[in-house]
C-alpha cells in the first residue's frame, strides 16, 4: 500500500497538500483539477496543478497563487504594443506554460509534462492531472457562456450563474498512474476546495467516481466551511447555483455516498462520522496539524 492521495483544486486543497507533504513526505500523491486550464500566449497554463506544486516546493508567492518574486516584463511588454492582457502571468510562471506547450505539441501526455515540472522545482511528492484528455469548465451568465478562466477574472464572477459544463468530460479518461495510486492509496483525502467546480470535476472524469468507491482506502473530505464561511473564492455561488447553502452540512452533502468521514470546525450531522477539529490553516504548523489530524481519522476509520 502507498501513501495517501489528495484530490484538489484551488488554495485550500494545495494548503492541505502543503501540510501532507511535511507529515508522509514522497508517499504523497495529489490529483488536481485540470478543467480550469488555459492555453494563451502561446502557453499551456495548467493552474490548480501549478498551484499545488508551487506550494509544494515553497515557491508560492504572497498572493498565494503564483511564484515568488517573479517579474512581470513580457505582461508589461504586451500592454505596451496594445494587446489586452487579461489574463496575467509573471515571467516565470509563462515560461513553465510555454515548456509545457511545447511538450504537449512533441507528443507529450499532461501526465508527464507536469511529472517534469515538479521534478525541475525539486517536488519529491507526486502531482498528477485528473486525466490527460483536455476538459474545460464553461460558466453561463445571463445568455452568454463564458470560459472558466474568463469567467473569474473578468468580472463575471460576480454574476449569477445560470449554468455550467464540462466541455469534453465524456470523452476523457482518468490515467493509469490516477487509478494506480488510487487503488493503492493508504488514505483518500478530498481537500479544503470548492466541491462544485474543483472537485466536482474530478469526480466526473469517467470511471474516476468508481474506482474511488472501489478503492480499500478511507475516503475522507476536509470542509472548506471555516467559522460558519467560505474563507476564498466563488465557491458559495456555485454551490448555491447546485442548489446547497454554503455551509459544513451542504458539503457533505456533495459528497453524499463517497464519505467515510468529514473533518470540519464545527459540530454537523453528516451521515458519516465527523473529526472536529480547526481547520484554518495559515501557517506551517497549522498544515501540519490539520494533514496530521486527518490522516490519524482516516486510519482510525480504516481500523
Amino acid at each position: 500500500m502507498a501513501g495517501p492521495v489528495v484530490l484538489a483544486g484551488g488554495t485550500g486543497g494545495a494548503k492541505l497538500a502543503r501540510g501532507m507533504l511535511d507529515v508522509v513526505g514522497a508517499e504523497l500523491t495529489v490529483i488536481a483539477n485540470t478543467a480550469d486550464d488555459i492555453e494563451i500566449y502561446g502557453a499551456y497554463v495548467s493552474p490548480d496543478p501549478d498551484l499545488v506544486t508551487f506550494w509544494l516546493a515553497d515557491r508560492i508567492d504572497e498572493r498565494g497563487w503564483g511564484l515568488r518574486d517573479d517579474t512581470f516584463a513580457v505582461m508589461d511588454g504586451l500592454r505596451e504594443i496594445g494587446v489586452d492582457v487579461w489574463f496575467a502571468l509573471g515571467d516565470r510562471d509563462l515560461a513553465i506554460g510555454i515548456e509545457r506547450a511545447r511538450r504537449l505539441a512533441e507528443g507529450a501526455r499532461l501526465t508527464e509534462a507536469l511529472a517534469e515540472l515538479g521534478s525541475a522545482l525539486g517536488v519529491a511528492a507526486r502531482v498528477l492531472p485528473m486525466t490527460d484528455e483536455p476538459v474545460r469548465t464553461w460558466v453561463q451568465v445571463g445568455t452568454r457562456w463564458v470560459a472558466f478562466q474568463e469567467f473569474m477574472i473578468r468580472g463575471d464572477a460576480a454574476s449569477a450563474i445560470r449554468d455550467t459544463q464540462l466541455r469534453g468530460v465524456d470523452s476523457a479518461l482518468p490515467t493509469v498512474e490516477v487509478l494506480e495510486a488510487i487503488a493503492a492509496a493508504s488514505a483518500i483525502v478530498i481537500g479544503p476546495s470548492n466541491p462544485v467546480i474543483s472537485i466536482g470535476p474530478i469526480l466526473g472524469v469517467p470511471r474516476l467516481r468508481e474506482a474511488l468507491l472501489d478503492s480499500p482506502a478511507p475516503i475522507v473530505a476536509v470542509s472548506p466551511i471555516v467559522g460558519g464561511e467560505v474563507l476564498k473564492g466563488p465557491t458559495a455561488a456555485f454551490m448555491r447555483w447546485a442548489g446547497y447553502d454554503a455551509s459544513t452540512a451542504s458539503i457533505a452533502a456533495c459528497y453524499d455516498g463517497l464519505l467515510d468521514g468529514l473533518v470540519a470546525d464545527e459540530p454537523v450531522d453528516a451521515g458519516v462520522p465527523v473529526l472536529r477539529t480547526d481547520t484554518l490553516m495559515t501557517d506551517a504548523d497549522s498544515r501540519r496539524r490539520v494533514a496530521r489530524e486527518t490522516l490519524r481519522f482516516a486510519e482510525g476509520l480504516a481500523a
